[in-house]
């Protein structure tokens, strides 16, 4: 029995660095993407949105790999984003369960299948922990404003907390490919069904749907905010012209009365 370890050990890796930092044989690499041969019958999937699975490596050698390429990370047992799957060699079996993963023969690219998944759930995971922060944040703003009935949050915080919500809703839709079927799978039947049963597993879509969604209503909080804002910016422009007002006419009946005078 094997073991898959996908664990998120940074917010980013720059994958061309990690290619020159590991040096290990090439399986399958792009600008997102780095599958590496690291020993006989062992893999490392790097992924530019942090997480790096292994394959068949001792907690020892995944320390050693995660040391490389984040030296301030901590021994990967620590990391609470993380996420295992088992990979069984059965011949004549195919078949994907809760928490392992039963393989008809040793096949490399059926593999990557279950690294890529696994570390998209981990990826996963991550993001909802930010959405769920940036929700309570929201929530704590609405709820003043419902019992106070002002805004608690300056004009340059509301739009450091929109810009930040735009950003963390782009790395979503960039780095989680959920909905597209890796190249592997387009002309392979069985790799294509693999895919498909290791994404129903893990409920990918589902999760990725449930986060984009609570983005979608913290960008819609947040316009109504910033809508509110632009309201009481927009009110004390109109008071300040008032005032501007009043103090000219004031003084055209100061200048007037002391003609007569």
């Amino acid at each position: 029995m094997y073991a898959v370890v996908a664990i998120q050990i940074s917010n980013v890796l720059n994958i061309r660095k990690c290619r020159q930092l590991l040096a290990l044989p090439i399986r399958f690499s792009d600008s997102d993407e780095l599958f590496l041969e690291s020993g006989p019958d062992q893999f490392v999937y790097v992924f530019q949105y942090g997480v790096v699975a292994f394959f068949n490596h001792n907690s020892r050698e995944i320390n050693a790999f995660v040391k490389t390429l984040a030296p301030e990370a901590r021994d990967w047992e620590d990391h609470e984003l993380s996420e295992t799957m088992k990979v069984l060699i059965e011949p004549g079996v195919d078949r994907v369960a809760f928490d392992h993963v039963t393989l008809s023969d040793f096949n490399a690219e059926a593999i990557r299948l279950v690294m890529l998944n696994t570390s998209q759930s981990v990826a996963l995971d991550k993001y909802l922990e930010i959405t769920d922060q940036l929700l309570s944040e929201t929530s704590g703003y609405i709820h003043t404003l419902e019992q106070h009935g002002r805004l608690n949050i300056s004009g340059k915080r509301l739009k450091q907390f929109i810009g930040h919500v735009l950003k963390i809703k782009n790395q979503i839709s960039e780095n989680l490919y959920i909905f597209d079927s890796p190249d592997i799978t387009w002309e392979n039947e069985a790799l294509n069904r693999l895919n498909a049963s290791l994404k129903q597993t893990f409920d990918l879509k589902d999760r990725y749907r449930y986060i984009y969604e609570r983005t979608a209503i913290i960008k819609e909080d947040l316009e109504l905010f910033k809508d509110i804002m632009d309201h009481r910016e927009s009110s004390k422009l109109e008071w300040i012209i008032i005032a501007l007002i009043l103090v000219e006419v004031v003084d055209v009946f100061a200048i007037r009365i002391l003609e007569l005078f």
